[in-house]
């Protein structure tokens, strides 16, 4: 199967459409004497609108098409006929996407929930006709106004996913497998590196259908802040998310889990320190490992708390449902088919996280 292409970023020449010029027109019938002038307006130039949708997931459109130009409004005609405004230029584009003015760097606005609106450049008005011109002094009049050129620059979009919780690991720490796990994506799993090359967003259901978004990006080495890997790329993708979850390779003696989340928490503070402040939960993964069942000792204690235990090769997948509820615990689910934006980041009250009623799960406030 061939691999389907993900763009979170592209470049476009946004122009909106040139208003239609008023018409000079003079009616002219028989047996009208002096019939006077009858131009008609020109109509208005259509807008260029990104839409916010679910069933976009990449800026590919818009990487593959880069001019997004609007129509025309039409010339206005004699008998007062008013030209027909220009259609707008409607571009769908996934939840989350952010605009820019590529030239100044300006923040134009962003989309957040489906089918909301975000007006890129708005179309030049229409023209005035000389109908409009005609007065007591001025029975014949030639003048008549030409519509307005619309707004035209280069447009930056970027996407940035929504997401609850935003998984954050080193390579082939079981990020995708643990998303597979808990929601319906199916992202790609195989035991070497970088085997996610895109964010992925899958959606944890709970028996009263309340939901949670999560988001798995490309794993992130040492140095991604820098421009190292492909964090860079992908780290915004989590910037949304209220909460994130660190998932460590317990069984990984080469790269000790303690190391691996200190690496981590600086790389994400490094990209954003307000990200790095919010609240995160940390899971101890592959425990059915007996190397991982040795090391967990001595990694709590260097990381001075228990992470939370987890296997998913084991049967029954032991830690599973603990880190689902300890998501709902965390995070307030929305109800189920409602894609709006994450609310404000605010404070969320621990006291009543039990760590034994969820396995020691251990959430963290820097």
């Amino acid at each position: 199967m061939k691999a389907r292409v993900f763009v979170d970023s592209a470049t476009a020449e946004v122009r909106a459409g040139r208003g239609g010029d008023g018409s000079g027109s003079f009616r002219r019938e028989s047996h009208v004497p002096e019939g006077g002038p009858d131009g008609g307006d020109g109509g208005r130039g259509g807008d260029v609108v990104l839409r916010a949708s679910t069933h976009a997931d990449s800026l590919l459109r818009v990487f593959y098409e880069p001019r997004l130009f609007a129509e025309n409004g039409v010339n206005g005609s004699g008998q007062k006929m008013h030209g027909r405004n220009g259609k707008d230029l409607i571009v769908d584009v996934p939840c989350g996407t952010e605009a820019y003015n590529a030239d100044t760097g300006a923040w134009l606005g962003e989309v957040l929930e489906d089918g909301q609106t975000l007006t890129l450049a708005r179309g030049g008005r229409g023209g005035w006709g000389n109908v409009h011109f005609k007065s007591a002094t001025n029975q014949a009049p030639e003048t008549f106004i030409p519509g307005a050129e619309g707004e035209a620059f280069t447009a930056r979009l970027e996407l940035k996913t929504i997401a609850d919780a935003g998984l954050v690991g080193f390579p082939n720490a079981g990020k995708s497998s643990l998303l597979a796990a808990l929601s319906a994506a199916r992202p790609k799993i195989a035991n070497y590196p970088f085997t996610t090359l895109h964010p992925i967003v899958g959606t944890v259901e709970y028996p009263d259908y309340a939901t949670l978004r999560v988001a798995d990006i490309p794993g992130i080495i040492e140095g991604a802040a820098g421009g190292v890997g492909l964090g860079l790329t992908f780290l915004r993708h989590i910037s949304r998310s209220r909460m994130l979850v660190y998932v460590l390779d317990m069984a990984d003696e080469t790269n000790p889990a303690e190391e691996a989340y200190r690496v981590l928490r600086a790389e994400v503070e490094s990209y954003d320190p307000a990200l790095a402040a919010r609240p995160a939960l940390v899971i101890a993964n592959k425990m059915d490992e007996p190397a991982a069942q040795a090391r967990y000792p001595e990694a709590a204690k260097a990381l001075g708390f228990e992470p939370l235990r987890l296997s998913l090769v084991a049967e029954g997948r032991p830690g599973l449902d603990a880190v689902r509820q300890a998501l709902r615990e965390a995070l307030k689910p929305r109800p189920k088919g409602h894609a709006g934006p994450i609310p404000e980041q605010g404070e969320v009250d621990h006291s009543e996280v039990s760590p034994e009623r969820f396995r020691k799960a251990t959430f963290l406030q820097p």
